[in-house]
């Protein structure tokens, strides 16, 4: 449990707001694809995680329960089925509150259960720096563990999420995680077809392990897009001012 000052105090009532506005926008999306009943077994699981993680806080000062919620956000996304999200959103539940697979299992099912334990199992694993090929079997181990491809999906969705708010670690810290992720989790979700989250952990961890190349390829990248938005508009312009000639 987090102790905070009135600046801190603050930004978690802001963030206690965004929860709110976080959870509505995650259930609005999620009934594109889902039935009203499987929604409705996501939103039960949401509450149980928000009352079992309760005076929680990240290290950015909000609540924990915003972690597994943008966890399970970023699987929803991915088209991912109820029982996923619903894991998801309790990813974190058995190991860091009082609650039991056993309870979690009585509450929503042998699968989710089962799901849960995998992710919890997978978050108690070591990781090394190793050679090459280390790092292969060490990607081998992880999917043999899980069991359940679906755990290692929950497990990149929140090593992304941590990746996004990796900002509010420790320099040393940042730079062990970031080269993990590039080393075990990005080759993981290009192994499951997941590119477009194996992009972004790539991104995320170059920022972080070469910053300063980063932030000039990120110049380079916006220079050009500006040459390409004044050459755009230059024709517009050229183009709206011979249209009101022809007039």
């Amino acid at each position: 449990m987090t102790t905070v000052n009135e600046e801190g105090k603050a930004l978690v009532e802001q963030s206690t707001f965004d929860k709110e506005k976080a959870l509505a926008e995650f259930m609005e999306y999620i009934h594109t694809y889902l039935t009203d009943d499987e929604c409705n077994q996501v939103l039960k699981a949401f509450e149980l995680a928000d009352k079992a993680h309760e005076g929680q806080f990240r290290a950015s000062g909000e609540p924990y329960i915003m972690h597994p919620l943008a966890v399970a956000d970023i699987l929803a996304h991915l088209q991912i089925d109820h029982i996923t999200l619903m894991a998801a959103l309790m990813h974190d539940v058995v190991e860091d509150t009082s609650y039991s697979k056993e309870d979690l299992e009585e509450m929503f099912g042998s699968e989710v259960a089962f799901l849960v334990d995998g992710v919890t199992k997978l978050n108690q694993f070591q990781y090394e720096t190793k050679e090459d090929r280390q790092m292969e079997n060490y990607r081998k181990m992880i999917l043999a563990m899980a069991k359940d491809v679906r755990v290692v999906v929950i497990k990149l969705g929140d090593r992304l999420h941590n990746m996004r708010t990796l900002k509010h670690m420790r320099s040393d810290k940042q730079k062990r995680i970031a080269k993990e992720t590039l080393e075990i989790f990005a080759p993981l979700a290009h192994r499951l077809g997941i590119f477009n989250v194996k992009w972004e952990l790539e991104d995320l961890s170059f920022r972080y392990l070469e910053p300063e190349k980063y932030y000039d390829l990120v110049d380079q990248m916006k220079q050009k897009r500006q040459v390409r938005e004044d050459i755009v508009n230059d024709t517009m312009s050229q183009l709206t001012k011979a249209l009101g000639e022809a007039h």
